[in-house]
């Protein structure tokens, strides 16, 4: 049997800030890219997907992190942000259900509207500081895009989506994730939003020599406005 050879993809956090700064840099400069792949949400699951994952002896790369890593990060997401024109802060996050946004996510992918929810979603977050964990926060959003509020907020109980979103998680385990913002293409993979360059080349069939043009190099930014954070990271599964 012939196997089917796999679209070039990229793994997703809604909670990650460096998923949020290669979001950027992909809608802004690489439109083409983001067309021609594959998005797929990663995050940390609640029990019920964890026994899922359990059962299906799947084991995601999610550890605790230390306090160092912990202040490291809001020191790397001042500079990033400062050199990107962006104002940030960092929320805390207390007990949150990722299922709650993510799965929204898919649920507004079977509708056509999933880069729409994306864009709103990282709005709410980093712009608005609003809690995107909270289904109240989920439901105002697809109120927002015209969708149903009510199944958006409830989207982490529905049975589909979550086997959806179980899928997604098991492919990153076979894809090798560790850490996102995470890019695929063929068998060269790439991590960090500092890798976006590279990976573009790669998808474009460039050599990587003449990728070396980053968000750094350009006179003009894009110019966002924001409030909200993450103590997520590049090298992590924030």
């Amino acid at each position: 049997m012939v196997k089917t050879k796999k679209p070039p993809r990229w793994y997703f956090s809604l909670r990650s800030p460096y998923s949020w700064f290669a979001w950027l840099d992909l809608m802004e400069r690489y439109p083409d890219v983001a067309d021609g792949m594959e998005w797929i949400p990663f995050w940390e699951p609640d029990e019920i997907t964890q026994r899922m994952l359990d059962e299906a002896e799947v084991e995601l790369p999610i550890v605790a992190m230390s306090r160092a890593k912990n202040f490291y990060i809001l020191q790397d997401l001042s500079r990033l942000s400062k050199a990107r024109g962006l104002k940030m802060t960092v929320p805390i996050d207390k007990d949150p259900n990722w299922e709650i946004s993510h799965l929204a996510y898919l649920a507004a992918a079977e509708e056509g509207r999933g880069r729409d929810f994306v864009a709103a979603a990282y709005r709410a977050r980093w712009q608005q500081g609003r809690d995107i964990t909270a289904r109240e926060t989920i439901g105002e959003i697809a109120a927002e895009l015209g969708l149903d509020a009510e199944r958006f907020a409830n989207a982490g109980d529905d049975p589909a989506l979550r086997k959806k979103g179980f899928d997604c998680l098991v492919s990153s385990y076979k894809d090798g994730l560790f850490g996102v913002p995470f890019f695929v293409h063929g068998r060269d993979k790439f991590w960090g939003a500092d890798r976006l360059t590279a990976y573009v080349a790669a998808f474009r069939g460039e050599p990587i020599r003449n990728a070396g043009e980053s968000w750094q190099d350009h006179a003009e930014l894009p110019l966002f406005s924001t409030a909200g954070g993450d103590t997520g990271h590049a090298g992590g599964c924030g």
